[in-house]
């Protein structure tokens, strides 16, 4: 059997987009400890349970593996902050978050989108993990919108919704992606020897679905198409630009060639817009720290929605 790289498995496992969470219970002298997961799920309804994984190397794995019960604070999307200061070696933590002890004993927080105060119902074993099943004993419901996470990047549903509003309409949009493989983007030379992303003219309704099966029969390789990486208005065309972060599977793309994001031909890219998406996706890239660009072909404002925990 071929031996599974781990931190390959762990990027693949990072396709999934979850919610992120902060996990919190008291230590045997009292004080409050937490730490950022996104190993959440819920469980049972009848009894109400939930579960968390820990892994066996955490500093936490011996409080919380004899705590009588902890609490999952489900994070709204404007705590991108205190999920780092969560996720990272922060003195004093708790001094930088509004908080509560809950009404069965553990940390909540204020302005989440929801939390559970929950006792711990089980441990079961798994692997270089364990999984803490814990049992609901008081809950409550923010109503916010999660804070999201993908691929080692945070997202926002109010902020990629501008976005896919301006794509859900029935006009005609210029739909294309950065298409990326292993350090490389895909890039198609057009009639004049400049390149280009690979994009195509669709109903704003069909959105990625549109642009996942154009990219399909254009380079002949699996697709896989992720978040909106750039929205802009090319007022000369008066056409609306949608561009999203892609991936490609293996293999040799029937159209264009892969270029390193170290040395991309940007001198001779078909339009300045592009040349701009390109050179934001390298620098990026290189700090794993991705935005969101609205505006026009010549003027806009990257929001940046995330970084690497």
């Amino acid at each position: 059997m071929t031996a599974i790289d781990p931190r390959t498995l762990r990027d693949a496992f990072g396709a999934f987009l979850t919610g992120v969470t902060v996990v919190t219970t008291y230590n045997q002298d009292g004080e409050p400890i937490g730490f950022t997961a996104n190993s959440f799920t819920s469980v049972s309804l009848d009894p109400p349970l939930l579960l968390v994984c820990l892994a066996r190397t955490s500093r936490n794995f011996e409080t919380l593996t004899n705590a009588q019960g902890f609490a999952v604070n489900i994070l709204s999307e404007g705590q991108k902050e205190v999920s780092n200061t969560f996720a990272r070696p922060v003195e004093n933590r708790f001094a930088h978050v509004d908080w509560r002890k809950g009404p069965h004993g553990s940390p909540v927080f204020s302005d989440v989108a929801a939390w559970f105060d929950c006792s711990l119902h089980k441990i079961t074993q798994g692997g270089d993990h364990v999984i803490l099943i814990g049992k609901v004993e008081a809950f409550a419901n923010g109503l916010a919108n999660g804070l999201g996470y993908a691929r080692g990047t945070y997202f926002t549903a109010s902020l990629i919704g501008q976005a896919v509003s301006a794509a859900a309409s029935d006009s005609d949009v210029m739909v294309g992606g950065v298409v990326e493989r292993d350090g490389e983007i895909l890039l198609l030379e057009n009639q004049a020897h400049k390149f280009e992303l690979p994009e195509c003219v669709i109903t704003g309704a069909a959105g990625p679905d549109g642009l996942h099966d154009y990219l399909t029969m254009t380079t002949g390789l699996p697709i896989s198409v992720g978040q909106i990486y750039s929205v802009y208005e090319n007022r000369a065309s008066g056409l609306q630009h949608i561009v999203y972060r892609c991936t490609a599977g293996g293999g040799t793309p029937k159209a264009g060639q892969f270029f390193s994001i170290k040395d991309l031909p940007i001198i001779h890219m078909a339009t300045p817009a592009t040349g701009d998406i390109v050179q934001r996706f390298a620098a990026e890239s290189s700090i794993g720290n991705f935005g969101v660009y609205f505006g026009t072909e010549r003027t806009g404002k990257v929001h940046q929605i995330g970084r690497k925990a």
